[in-house]
């Protein structure tokens, strides 16, 4: 059973002023134009990604008098209220309590529905049950999309769907039809979110819904899950408690991360502008090693890191992995930009969790 809950008056520190004037400089005016006056439904609102579009779209209401009705489901209304009440208790934001599998009797009017909740934690420990809940979960949303008449449905999915990228491929563009391992456990998550794409698209086809999906990459910012099980979480847990930086895996594997106010700016975009029944890749084409990550990290930390692998002549190790996104198709059609790079998403992040007094 859902039910809206009311904040209490508490704030504590949300993200800079300058990333929030950033997002709101960087977003076209149309895009906050289309926005007025429109109410939206939130499943993921309260983790990395729902933060970040939440600190967009309050602040945007306040400055623009945008007059959203921001509807965000969460399971744990109470949490969110402690944790951060500059969101919550905004008054644009209303917190419905409850599951994204159980919304049969949530009714409403909702102009857009942003379905960003994701069971990422249990997917390498019960994949099968991961999965299930994906996937059911995206049915209930699209399920509620349709009850609600929304016109648009932005579904975050991930770039997860294309699988392990093979050595000989630069960066993973959206027209490619690689996927996930059939025997991994570990792919739960990808087959999940790769079926639920499938799922958008044949119910927005027989129910007149207008769906954007977005594949997500790797992501860094404030707001950033510090116990995941992330190479980036890792290293700047290690570096706020003072430890130096372990790096246990091959130090060559290579990444890209997206600064959460980059990520917000594309994300509004692609809800407003992108072209129905279209995917995009979310991330930036900045690549890093794993190695140079950490050594970038640890200038916070007095330089302290430690590889647990020596380094050994390339030609005597396989190609390192990748996960790479091509953006071109962001860039072309939606005029989409990565404009923060990474030292400076490096400490952003690390500052914000110093002044949040981040307790690990």
């Amino acid at each position: 059973m859902t039910s809206t809950v009311h904040a209490p008056s508490r704030s504590p520190k949300g993200v800079s002023q300058d990333d929030l004037r950033a997002i709101h400089d960087r977003t076209a005016a149309d895009i906050w134009q289309a926005l007025r006056g429109k109410q939206l439904f939130i499943t993921g609102g309260t983790g990395f990604v729902g933060c970040w579009l939440l600190e967009a779209l309050t602040s945007a209401d306040a400055r623009f008098d945008l007059r959203l009705a921001l509807n965000v489901l969460t399971r744990r209304p109470e949490t969110f209220l402690a944790e951060k009440p500059h969101l919550a208790r905004h008054r644009s934001v209303h917190l419905v309590k409850g599951d994204m599998t159980e919304l049969e009797s949530l009714t409403g009017r909702f102009d857009m529905v942003i379905h960003g909740a994701t069971d990422v934690a249990s997917a390498s420990t019960d994949p099968i049950s991961a999965y299930e809940t994906i996937v059911d979960g995206t049915k209930q949303v699209l399920n509620l999309a349709s009850r609600a008449n929304a016109q648009r449905f932005l579904y975050l999915s991930s770039g997860a769907v294309y699988g392990s990228q093979p050595p000989q491929l630069t960066a993973f563009a959206e027209d490619l039809t690689y996927a996930p391992g059939m025997a991994d456990p570990a792919a739960a998550y990808g087959h999940a979110k790769r079926i639920s794409e499938w799922l958008v698209h044949m119910h927005a086809k027989a129910h007149g819904l207008a769906p954007v999906i977005a594949r997500l990459f790797a992501l860094i910012g404030p707001y950033l899950a510090l116990n995941a099980k992330f190479a980036a979480s890792h290293f700047i847990r290690d570096t706020l408690a003072g430890r130096p930086i372990e790096v246990v895996g091959d130090r060559r594997v290579m990444r890209s991360y997206l600064y959460g106010a980059d990520m917000a700016v594309w994300l509004l975009a692609l809800l407003v502008k992108g072209e129905a029944f279209e995917a995009y890749n979310v991330g930036s084409e900045q690549p890093t090693t794993i190695g140079e990550l950490a050594t970038l990290i640890s200038r916070w930390n007095n330089g302290q890191v430690r590889f647990a692998r020596p380094e050994s002549p390339s030609e005597d190790l396989s190609p390192p992995a990748r996960y790479l996104p091509d953006t071109e198709k962001a860039r072309s059609r939606l005029d989409l930009e990565q404009f923060t790079p990474l030292e400076s998403a490096v400490s952003k992040t690390i500052a914000w969790f110093r002044e949040t007094h981040c307790q690990l």
